[in-house]
């Protein structure tokens, strides 16, 4: 078996992480991705406000989610906190959904955005593990000074928000760090996959990757688009978050907002406006998600690793194959 500090801080028998995914985590995905022998990601967003655990409340919602994740595997599944400076109400439902996560047994926490000192300083009391989304090494000085136990280094062929350097260059950047590395962007296969490892990183996350299987529920014009597309087809967006986004094109072309937008996302109030732009879209994929909007290919957000993604499969299959190409391999042992 290939150990990593990953597989040693998640208890997990492959480094590889089924990244954290709006809208496209719901409980089968992350169950099989987890049964497979890898880690997957908890979306909270994503199951209360899209896949139904919003009762009695998206609190205690998400406990029954997770609850019924359970009654799928019991391997290890991990935690997406979103910090970001924003609203208060929401920080504080994100700090309530971390208590409710611990209180689950989930040990191990993915946060982006935001000063992640306050999660690890409550993780670490549990014995758990914080490992924090990365695109530069300011970034990443800064997670390491708040406690964070590992990096996510998001590159610039990864989806949903992306880095601007490439797997060799960050890992080129950050290694002398000292801490695990988790190559985030551009993974669709094996071929990919054994390349990060033979790099040095301690492990990868994958998500486009696990769009198009069968345990994800998410609408199959978006897995088609997915199996259809080339590297060349990816662009970036910014009108979802007000932040590059990678999508799948429809002209070719990058979307930029309009000038009112860009200007105000220079100023003082960057952060509102930041939660103002990603609250209309996250309306706009909720619908999408539940079958609601049908024009919807400004939404199918995909990264690089459209190219080697070219099935249907169960997510479970997936994971085991992947994770038995770094068994097979004789230079990581």
């Amino acid at each position: 078996m290939v150990k990593t500090r990953l597989t040693e801080h998640t208890g997990v028998e492959f480094p590889i992480i089924c990244g954290a995914m709006y809208p496209c985590s719901n409980p089968e995905l992350l169950a099989a991705a987890s049964e497979g022998g890898g880690i997957a990601i908890i979306q909270p967003v994503s199951l209360t406000m899209v896949h139904g655990y919003d009762k009695p409340d998206t609190k205690e919602g998400l406990r029954v989610a997770i609850q019924h994740i359970r009654t799928m595997t019991d391997k290890p599944l991990g935690f997406n906190a979103l910090i970001e400076k924003g609203s208060d109400k929401y920080i504080q439902r994100m700090s309530d959904w971390i208590d409710i996560a611990l209180e689950e047994g989930i040990r191990f926490f993915v946060t982006s955005l935001g000063k992640p000192d306050w999660v690890c300083e409550r993780v670490h009391e549990k014995g758990g593990f914080v490992y924090h989304d990365v695109t530069n090494r300011f970034h990443a000085e800064k997670g390491i000074q708040c406690g964070v136990d590992g990096l996510i280094c998001v590159n610039d062929r990864a989806g949903g928000h992306l880095g601007e350097m490439s797997m060799e260059e960050m890992y080129s950047d950050l290694a002398d760090l000292g801490v695990p590395l988790i190559c985030a962007g551009g993974i669709g296969s094996e071929i990919e996959l054994n390349q990060a490892l033979e790099m040095g990183y301690d492990g990868v996350q994958m998500g486009t990757r696990f769009i198009a299987t069968d345990e994800c529920t998410t609408p199959e014009d978006y897995k088609d688009a997915i199996i259809l597309a080339k590297e060349e087809d990816i662009t970036w967006t910014t009108k979802l978050t007000g932040v590059p986004i990678a999508v799948i094109s429809t002209d070719g072309k990058n979307k930029h907002n309009n000038w009112l937008i860009r200007s105000l996302l220079k100023g003082r109030f960057k952060h509102r406006v930041r939660v103002l732009i990603t609250g209309i879209s996250f309306w706009r994929m909720r619908a999408f998600a539940k079958g609601k909007k049908k024009s919807s290919k400004d939404l199918w957000s995909a990264g690089k690793s459209v190219e080697t993604v070219n099935s249907v499969e169960s997510a479970t299959v997936i994971m085991r194959r992947l994770g038995e190409s770094l068994e097979n391999n004789t230079s990581l042992h």
